[in-house]
């Protein structure tokens, strides 16, 4: 039998080990009294621009606090890691990306600068971990492009301006590329970019001085053909990433090598009821913060698919579809406590808040949906005392 010092010494080290492996869920478990919530919006006779709403982490109330900052089409937002600044995808034909400071005490944006976009505004945009860059993938024009991070949060011009010179897979797009979504992977390594319109996942390695992209050897990973990879979301542990394809309505898991960059599609599933028989095309994905769950949203059946996810595998199994309580759910996102699912409905103009349950995923709604004008995204902030 060991000492017993060293017997206290392997237990202490046992203890460690066990609190550093629960250190996410009580990291989850502890979110403040309120969330911000910012919504990018499509702006038009309903919408100015950013609007800002407060989520009850008791309650789960949403309530509106009115317009944030005025801005054009800022669909998509990005939230920098220091919770001081706030990045909007401004998507029109002389869109690009805009910066904005955070008011402390009232949340509300003030306008740093904008960068206007190469060739046609972007429909995605996101933030490193590191917070130094800023990515944006435009539809239009197939490019992506890389920013730098400047000292008061503005953005630079462009470090890097790319489209994918891969053939079109899909003879049902016609119009190239198709860049839909763009975001790096949770190592801050490598930079993913969703191309729809090929059928394929481009993966580059990020200068993490400069912020320059270059196209990564293996260059890519590939839907099934036909399938329209819309958006991507990376499992917490980074070994997985989950694919949300728009035109065929479908699931896509590939694994991911943190090291090499590589992707190897592991299984495809359908987001639909067999028994559903009208028009859909996915939107979002968002895989849970625990990373037992991934979430996607159906537009035409305005549901969301569940599906668990296996610890080992990756692999995902269907838990089944809840109702957003809306029309057309373009876009979802989970609370960084894995609390609260927020839904928008872009056609409906409401927001649905829905509880998640830890242990099987499903929703719980909470209330009626609270109107809200033409929702396409949402970022969650810490507030700062007020």
């Amino acid at each position: 039998m060991l000492p017993s010092k060293f017997r206290r010494l392997t237990f202490n080290i046992s203890l460690l080990s066990i609190l550093v492996g629960l250190l996410p869920a009580l990291v989850m478990a502890k979110p403040p009294p309120a969330w911000d919530v910012y919504l990018g919006t499509y702006t038009g006779p309903k919408s100015q621009g950013i609007y800002l709403y407060s989520l009850d982490t008791k309650t789960g109330t949403l309530t509106p606090k009115g317009l944030a900052g005025q801005s054009d089409q800022p669909s998509f937002l990005a939230n920098h890691p220091d919770n001081e600044v706030v990045y909007a995808g401004n998507e029109s034909g002389k869109g690009g990306i805009s910066a904005f400071s955070v008011e402390p005490r009232s949340g509300k944006l003030n306008f740093l600068n904008q960068q206007l976009w190469p060739a046609g505004g972007p429909c995605h945009i996101s933030i490193d971990p590191s917070g130094k860059f800023v990515f944006g993938a435009s539809y239009g024009s197939g490019t992506i492009a890389s920013y730098k991070v400047l000292a008061d949060g503005s953005l630079s011009e462009a470090v890097s301006t790319l489209g994918s010179k891969d053939p079109v897979l899909n003879p049902g797009q016609k119009n190239g590329e198709r860049g839909h979504w763009i975001a790096a992977d949770p190592a801050g390594k490598f930079v993913l970019a969703a191309y729809l319109g090929l059928d394929k996942i481009g993966v580059y390695k990020l200068n993490r001085k400069s912020g320059a992209l270059e196209l990564n050897d293996p260059p890519s990973g590939s839907t099934k053909a036909g399938a329209g990879p819309r958006h991507l979301s990376f499992h917490p542990k980074g070994r997985f990433v989950y694919v949300i394809n728009e035109t065929d309505s479908t699931l896509s898991v590939f694994s991911f090598d943190p090291k090499s960059g590589a992707m190897e599609l592991l299984q495809t599933e359908p987001t639909l009821p067999a028994s559903y028989k009208g028009k859909n095309s996915t939107a979002e994905i968002e895989v849970h913060p625990s990373g037992k769950f991934v979430y996607g949203s159906n537009r035409g059946h305005d549901s969301l698919v569940i599906f668990s996810i296996d610890p080992k595998s990756g692999g995902i199994s269907l838990v089944g579809h809840q109702s957003i309580l809306g029309k057309t759910p373009r876009g979802f996102a989970i609370d960084p406590s894995g609390e609260f699912l927020l839904a928008g409905g872009q056609d409906s103009g409401t927001i649905a808040v829905f509880r998640v349950d830890q242990a099987t995923g499903r929703l719980e709604a909470l209330g009626t949906p609270v109107e809200a004008p033409t929702p396409v995204s949402f970022i969650f902030r810490k507030p700062s005392k007020r």
